[in-house]
């Protein structure tokens, strides 16, 4: 990566602004999000965002369930997680880390999501961090202790149980499959 860096144009936020199509732009680095999800991916997207958005409209925090918008998360860093749980409302893009980020994750997309994206979210203080697996089918959960993730949860059943803006939420990961 280093020759990369020294040799590939590297670009801001200013110039994600202006390509078209769906891109993600990672410390300069741009990278393409075709072709679009499968529909295995959306029903599975859509299933997690039901639950949780469900459960939160009795919290008494006013909590959000964001599906596909862009994080901004620095000048040359531009991510679109699949969902993301915050605490606030988002006019435009994010500026600042969620409370849960969630990657549906597909073949094309799991290096990406597994490492690069692990290590940016937990570098950013992401506090939960959801990786759904629908082709195995299998949920890992890891939970930021200390700047670092944990595991917490790792199984393709039973309720996934977290904490946001002071309310117990659950996802039933056998209603996903």
């Amino acid at each position: 990566m280093e020759l990369a860096k020294r040799y590939l144009p590297r670009y801001t936020y200013e110039d994600y602004k202006l390509w078209e199509g769906d891109w993600e732009l990672i410390e300069g680095f741009p990278y393409a999000m075709a072709p679009s999800p499968f529909g295995e991916h959306q029903r599975v997207a859509g299933e997690i965002i039901y639950q949780l958005r469900s459960q939160l409209e009795d919290c008494p925090r006013k909590c959000f369930v964001y599906p596909e918008l862009d994080w901004v998360v620095k000048e040359d860093t531009v991510i679109r997680p699949d969902i993301m749980v915050l605490c606030k409302r988002v006019k435009e893009h994010l500026r600042e880390p969620p409370e849960v980020v969630v990657e549906v994750v597909s073949p094309s997309t799991a290096q990406k999501d597994e490492n690069l994206k692990f290590e940016l979210y937990q570098r950013e203080g992401v506090r939960l961090y959801l990786l759904v697996y629908p082709d195995i089918p299998k949920v890992r959960a890891f939970r930021l202790v200390r700047s670092r993730y944990k595991k917490f949860f790792d199984s393709d059943e039973g309720e996934l149980e977290f904490e946001v803006g002071g309310c117990s939420l659950k996802v039933r990961v056998d209603r996903l499959w």
